[in-house]
């Protein structure tokens, strides 16, 4: 026998429109940094603080994409996807990983220019430090937030995305430091920092394919020993086997076999189910729909 879950869904409308908020906050944040970085930049010829302005870019560029695949992920499930679109968010997260890997060319590019051609234009100036000091701060308040708000509503797009803004964190410091050498007459130090710059966009589009294809190649979403754990201490189930869970860390399903005493009558067996199914869903949030199929506890296991 087997049964789906037919209790309501957990509010995913009012979850994929918190992520929305969250991504249109860091948007503007984003663009902010991005202008003030790259146009100084420009200005006092730092090829590091160019390439941090190009990396704050591209972040905001993938705050589009996320709200682009938040969009269509929060879309109700039809006959063509009947488990509906939430891997929409996880294809966001891969075309993010596709524009980091453009910006590290674009910025390791530049910055192998200048060391070849020994075309050193950097000028330092009191306001470098305090630009990018000040979207220093802003790209470390932003990363708590989106992170803290990431675990939250269990997103991939905004834990990514997190990483991904730490990342640019870690390199404004990096180019501070360039900065400062830059400062005591090492002007080489600029586009060398620039390349490593290069190395953090790389390091972060790796994390961001890693979970994404975690999530595509239907990587188990909550451990078996646990969940088995948990589900044969529910009276009235004898074994619990076949245990497989799947989905996005949002949005996750669970199916799995439960033995139960031969002699339980149907109705008996049915109302286990339900309480399997809805013990599960209390504890772990993210479940979204439960698959129990029912066996007579005999010693046989298909």
């Amino acid at each position: 026998m087997a049964k789906t879950a037919m209790l309501a869904k957990p509010p995913v409308s009012d979850r994929m429109r918190s992520i929305k908020r969250v991504l249109w906050v860091i948007l503007f944040l984003n663009l902010g940094v991005a202008a003030a970085k790259y146009f100084y930049g420009m200005a006092t010829g730092s090829a590091a603080m160019q390439a941090d302005g190009i990396h704050s870019v591209f972040d905001s560029a993938g705050n589009v994409i996320g709200l682009i695949g938040i969009a269509l992920a929060s879309r109700p499930a039809d006959e063509s996807h009947p488990y509906g679109h939430a891997k929409f968010e996880t294809y966001a997260s891969l075309a993010i990983g596709i524009l980091l890997l453009l910006a590290a060319f674009e910025v390791g590019s530049s910055a192998a220019g200048k060391l070849i051609s020994q075309n050193y234009t950097a000028e330092v100036t009191p306001f470098s430090f305090i630009v990018m000091i000040a979207t220093l701060c802003v790209n470390l308040g932003v990363t708590f937030y989106e992170r803290r708000r990431g675990k939250e509503l269990r997103s991939e797009v905004l834990s990514a995305d997190a990483s991904h803004t730490l990342s640019d964190a870690l390199v404004s410091i990096g180019v501070i430091v360039g900065l400062v050498f830059v400062s005591f007459g090492f002007p080489a130090a600029d586009p060398i920092v620039a390349l490593i710059v290069t190395v953090a966009i790389l390091a972060t589009a790796y994390d961001v394919f890693k979970h994404a294809f975690a999530t595509l190649s239907d990587h188990a979403r909550i451990p078996d020993e646990e969940l088995n754990a948990f589900v044969m201490g529910i009276p009235g189930v004898k074994e619990a086997h076949r245990i497989r869970t799947r989905g996005t860390e949002g949005e996750v399903y669970v199916d799995l076999h439960v033995c139960v005493d031969e002699d339980m009558t149907v109705g008996a067996a049915h109302d286990l189910s339900e309480q399997v199914e809805d013990a599960i869903k209390l504890k772990y949030p993210q479940v979204i729909e439960v698959l129990v199929h029912i066996e007579p506890d005999d010693g046989h296991r298909d």
